[in-house]
């Protein structure tokens, strides 16, 4: 099944960060990717996520509006938006 991409603005890149505004449309994936930096995600709308892990498994989650969590360098996933709205959300790569 092919989706549409998911739109990556990048909004800062220097010595310390970088910052990427990411905007899905319903059904649009970033693709599948591995992290290369810890990071921190803030979300702009309510995220109806479905994620696409290594092996074949997926899961389904909610992150409400205004949420912020952070994950470690080596994250693979495919993140899709699993909900009939838009999504977006501020992903902050720390170097």
């Amino acid at each position: 099944m092919t989706r549409p991409a998911a739109t990556a603005t990048q909004q800062i890149d220097d010595a310390r960060v970088r910052v990427t505004r990411f905007d899905f449309a319903p059904g649009a994936e970033t693709g599948w990717h591995k992290h290369g930096m810890d990071y921190v995600i803030t979300t702009l709308t309510d995220c109806h996520m479905l994620l696409e892990e290594p092996g074949g498994a997926t899961r389904r989650t909610l992150i409400p509006a205004g949420t912020t969590y952070r994950r470690e360098e080596g994250v693979e996933h495919n993140v899709i938006n699993d909900g009939d709205a838009p999504m977006s959300f501020v992903e902050v790569e720390l170097k």
